[in-house]
């Protein structure tokens, strides 16, 4: 058995945001190995290809020395195992998320028992943070600086550019859209100064 402590960090990361570098951050501080591992994930509708995300976190990760970055398919043990981790890391950013992540870790423990599961928490600043809202954000036009690394944010706002008004208001999720006001005619008066 190998002395090297290697974590596998699986997600979709579709896009990598700032959290998501820093819970890299706090792995690479804890193991000797961290393996950031991409999904396909087609069921969430990615904006960006595997290899798009690998490239992009690999940029995003490039001082770390103990950072590798790799696309894989299938299941995440099976991964894990293919590349000797012992660890899988999951970030928790609230209660909300430990629900999912638990049930996830039972059945990856169920799958493979050698694997352990290390919960992670996120810095303060990142916490309400995750990819569905960023992409959501840039749609709209918000502001996204600080929110993701530099080469993500220009390549979300790339191919945001790239796929015109109507093009990205069909790719957003059904789900998790921004609240719109909705214009009654309470709100139309009070606007007008009624």
């Amino acid at each position: 058995m190998s002395s090297v402590r290697t974590a596998l960090f699986p997600g979709t990361f579709d896009p990598f945001t700032n959290g998501h570098l820093d819970l890299t951050r706090r792995a690479a501080r804890l193991f000797d190995h961290v393996i950031v591992a991409v999904a396909p994930s087609p069921a969430k509708g990615t904006m960006f290809t595997v290899d798009e995300r690998v490239e992009m976190i690999r940029e995003s990760t490039r001082s770390m020395r103990r950072v590798e970055v790799l696309g894989f398919e299938g299941l995440v043990v099976n991964c894990a195992r293919r590349v000797g981790a012992q660890v899988m890391v999951r970030g928790l950013r609230a209660v909300s998320d430990f629900e999912f992540e638990f049930q996830m870790a039972l059945m990856n423990r169920r799958l493979s028992s050698a694997l352990e599961i290390a919960f992670l928490m996120p810095s303060q600043q990142y916490v309400y943070l995750n990819a569905t809202l960023v992409k959501e954000v840039a749609r709209h036009g918000g502001r996204i600086s600080g929110l993701v690394p530099r080469v993500v944010e220009k390549r979300l706002r790339e191919r945001l550019a790239s796929l015109g008004p109507a093009a990205r208001a069909a790719a957003a999720p059904a789900r998790g859209r921004l609240a719109r006001p909705v214009r009654t005619p309470a709100l139309r008066r009070r606007r007008a100064g009624a």
